[in-house]
């Protein structure tokens, strides 16, 4: 049953200390009584994007009967050092490090209980890197995907590669870090991640060069790492979301060997809406379109019976596709 209005809210702070030394900011609510059998949600964050974007679906989820817990990756929102240059941070850190610390964080504050995760956008790359993704029981993604630019809406490609493949990584070089707040692109982001970002490629492991080639030499080991994450996967798109194109959430999902995949893809004239892209689907006012398919999920690993999607089981045989 849904808690009371006054309850809805109560969340508090947390911090953990990743494997390399670096603290992490983060928030969970717990509902009043424990039980083992009540599922723990983990909320990974899109890259750049502040936890605090994520509360009001937090909230949702708690009134929901959950357990749920948001974090800021290195670098980013609370997490952010007093100084982004020379903090080298990437997506892999943000992954091996971070959401492991997460996981780890949740094993001891929430014994016993089944862990879920939403990933948006890049959250759901790096749950594949944490050694213990073995635990999780159930995902739902949102867009998620890795930024490979052929996979962008051929209709927005040449814009989006201007902005982020050129403009980004131009404004990053004299600062060390891409200073998106004060140009309302995003969060200020560690260079690291613009390297990432604007280096990918079909194969994300063939982007690990540099400094990133030099921390994590042993890339099959982690590239492994995404088959054991057994838990049922949902992969939620929008036919709007320039990011998230059939081929970018294909050629993530087909890392995840270990998964039983099922994508649900969603216009939004489905649901008499005009656009919902990337970001949308977190914002509140589609609280009461969109967001029982995320609580028939991460409830019962099904999709809701009106869902407004295309439902299709991701072919476990298939490769990684080509872009379009």
């Amino acid at each position: 049953m849904p808690q009371d209005p006054q309850q809805q809210r109560v969340h508090r702070p947390f911090t953990v200390v990743t494997d390399d030394g670096i603290s992490l900011k983060g928030r969970y609510w717990r509902q009043p009584e424990r039980a083992v059998e009540r599922p723990v949600v983990i909320i990974n964050p899109a890259t750049s994007v502040i936890c605090r974007y994520y509360f009001r679906f937090a909230d949702y989820l708690f009134q929901n009967g959950f357990d749920v817990v948001t974090y800021d990756y290195r670098g980013i929102g609370e997490s952010k050092p007093s100084s982004l240059r020379g903090f080298s941070a990437g997506w892999i850190d943000w992954g091996h490090f971070d959401f492991q610390a997460v996981m780890d964080f949740v094993a001891r504050a929430f014994p016993g209980q089944p862990i879920h995760v939403v990933a948006h956008s890049v959250g759901g790359f790096v749950l594949g890197l944490a050694r213990s993704n073995h635990r999780i029981r159930r995902v739902m993604t949102v867009g998620a995907q890795y930024a490979y630019w052929r996979d962008y809406a051929p209709a927005h490609r040449l814009k989006m590669l201007v902005k982020w493949h050129l403009m980004m990584p131009l404004m990053s070089l004299p600062l060390g870090y891409f200073p998106g707040k004060r140009l309302g692109w995003l969060e200020d982001t560690p260079g690291g991640v613009v390297r990432d970002w604007v280096f990918s490629r079909p194969r994300f492991e063939d982007t690990w060069r540099g400094f990133s080639g030099r921390r994590y030499p042993g890339k099959q080991d982690l590239v492994r790492r995404f088959s054991q994450m057994s838990g049922s996967t949902l992969a939620l798109s929008f036919t709007d979301d320039e990011f998230g194109t059939v081929p970018a959430i294909h050629r993530l999902l087909a890392y995840y060997h270990g998964s039983k995949r099922t994508h649900l893809r969603i216009e939004p004239n489905a649901i008499g809406e005009r656009s919902i892209g990337h970001f949308g689907y977190f914002n509140s006012r589609f609280s009461g379109k969109l967001w029982d398919i995320a609580l028939k999920w991460l409830r019962d690993g099904t999709v809701v019976d009106h869902s407004p999607g295309i439902v299709a089981a991701f072919d476990p045989g298939a490769d990684v596709p080509k872009a379009v």
